[in-house]
C-alpha cells in the first residue's frame, strides 16, 4: 500500500514517489503532487491485455488531491477513459501531447483544464516548476483510422532542488542524449523497461538499452516503468529486471526496483529488494 501521507500538500520538503503499476507514477515533488499516465483499472479494452494477478497498489479513490496529471500518449496502457474521469475533479491541470486534448473533454474534463504541448515546449508553473514536453521515439492511436494523428512525448520535471524524467513509451534514440545535454543531469529518469520484442524495437526498448538512455540522460537513479503490470508481449513478466539488473551491475547504476506501492524518498531510501525473483505473479 502508498503511503499517503508523503502525498499530502504540506510536505515540502523533498521527492518522493510511488510506482502505481505500469506507467503510473505518483510524484510529490516539493509539494507539487503529479501522477504520470493514470491506468488505475483492472481490464483497459474490452480485447486489451489484463493486469497480472497483482493488486492494485491502492484504490482510485485514495489518490490525493493532485497540481497535475501528465499524459505522454494516447495508446490505451497509458490513457484511460475510467481512471480520467475518476481523477478530473480532483486535479486542477492537464498537460497532454498536440491533439490529445480532446479525447479527454469526451471525457468530462473542462478544455480550460488541458494544455497540449510540443515537442520542446515548456509550461512554467510558477518561480519554482517547470515542465517540459521532450520528444520520444513512438507513435499514437486508438483505433484503425488515428495512426499517428495525436503527438506522443516524455517529460521533463524541474524544481531548483529536483529533476525528474519520465519517458513514456520510447524506443532507443539520439534524442536521450540531447534531453541529457539541455536538461540533465536528473535526480530519478523514470523508463521504460518492458512490452519489448525484435519487431517492436524501435518503438520499445530492451532492458539493455533502458540503462544507456538513463546514462545518455545523465541519471543518478534509475527507476523503471512499464513491466510487470500488464501482459503486453511473449516474454516472461520478470524478465525486464533480470537483464536490467544485469545491465545496471556492470555499468554500475543505482536502480530502484519497488514492489507497486513502495515509497521512494530521494537521499534516503531508495527500494532494491529483488522481490521478483520469488514473486510468482
Amino acid at each position: 500500500e502508498v503511503t499517503l501521507s508523503y502525498f499530502q500538500k504540506n510536505r515540502q520538503d523533498g521527492l518522493y514517489t510511488a510506482w502505481l503499476g505500469h506507467s503510473s507514477v505518483l510524484i510529490n515533488i516539493e509539494g507539487y503532487r503529479i501522477l504520470t499516465d493514470p491506468v488505475l483499472e483492472r481490464k483497459i479494452s474490452i480485447l486489451g491485455p489484463s493486469r497480472f494477478k497483482g493488486e492494485l497498489p491502492l484504490q482510485i479513490d485514495q489518490i490525493p488531491d493532485l497540481d497535475m496529471i501528465l499524459i505522454t500518449h494516447n495508446h490505451y496502457d497509458h490513457l484511460n477513459c475510467y481512471s480520467i474521469e475518476k481523477l478530473h475533479d480532483r486535479c486542477p491541470r492537464f498537460l497532454v501531447p498536440l491533439g490529445v486534448g480532446a479525447q479527454l473533454e469526451k471525457w468530462g474534463v473542462p478544455r480550460e483544464k488541458i494544455t497540449e504541448m510540443d515537442w520542446w515546449e515548456s509550461v512554467q508553473v510558477d518561480d519554482n516548476l517547470t515542465v517540459t514536453m521532450t520528444p520520444s521515439q513512438h507513435f499514437s492511436g486508438r483505433g484503425l483510422s488515428d495512426k499517428d494523428v495525436t503527438l506522443w512525448g516524455s517529460y521533463v520535471v524541474k524544481t531548483v532542488k529536483h529533476s525528474v524524467f519520465f519517458s513514456g513509451d520510447s524506443g532507443y534514440f539520439d534524442g536521450f542524449k540531447e534531453i541529457g545535454e539541455r536538461y540533465g543531469p536528473f535526480d530519478i529518469t523514470f523508463l521504460e523497461c518492458g512490452a519489448y520484442n525484435e519487431r517492436w524495437q524501435p518503438v520499445h526498448m530492451f532492458p539493455e538499452e533502458t540503462v544507456q538512455a538513463h546514462l545518455d540522460l545523465k541519471g543518478k537513479i534509475l527507476h523503471p516503468i512499464h513491466w510487470g503490470t500488464f501482459n503486453l508481449s511473449l516474454h516472461a513478466w520478470n524478465d525486464p529486471m533480470i537483464r536490467i539488473l544485469k545491465e545496471a551491475e556492470q555499468q554500475k547504476v543505482i536502480l530502484a526496483t519497488p514492489i507497486a506501492g513502495e515509497l521512494l524518498i530521494y537521499g534516503r531510501i531508495i527500494p532494491t529488494q529483488r522481490w521478483w525473483e520469488n514473486n510468482q505473479r
